[in-house]
């Protein structure tokens, strides 16, 4: 049974930086993955995908944020930099379509 585990959210102060990490076991290799996330009284959007023609991130993100995937491992990662009022959101993991509960990351002065 596939499981998808993240960890590293938390509270961050505007401009500041956090790394999202995302654990998969039941995996034995990590073909597409990304992650989303949700604000409150929004629907979940897409922030960052990887495949193994490389990654994609939203508009929003781009510059700020950098996925990397760790197939020996199974892991995927968010490093997210220069953070905003508005990066403040439930994020969610993906790994070849299995989701974890999801992370909270809150970035307020």
């Amino acid at each position: 049974q596939v499981q998808v585990v993240e960890s590293g959210g938390g509270l961050v102060q505007p401009g500041g930086s956090l790394w999202l990490s995302c654990a998969g076991s039941g995996i034995s290799k990590i073909h597409f993955a990304g992650w989303y996330r949700q604000a409150p009284g929004k629907q979940r959007e897409m922030v960052a995908t990887i495949t193994h023609l490389g990654p994609d991130y939203a508009d929003s993100v781009k510059g700020r944020f950098t996925i990397a995937i760790d197939n020996g491992k199974m892991t995927m990662d968010l490093q997210m930099n220069d953070l905003k009022f508005e990066d403040t959101a439930v994020y969610f993991c993906m790994l070849n379509g299995d989701w974890g509960q999801g992370t909270q990351v809150t970035v307020s002065s």
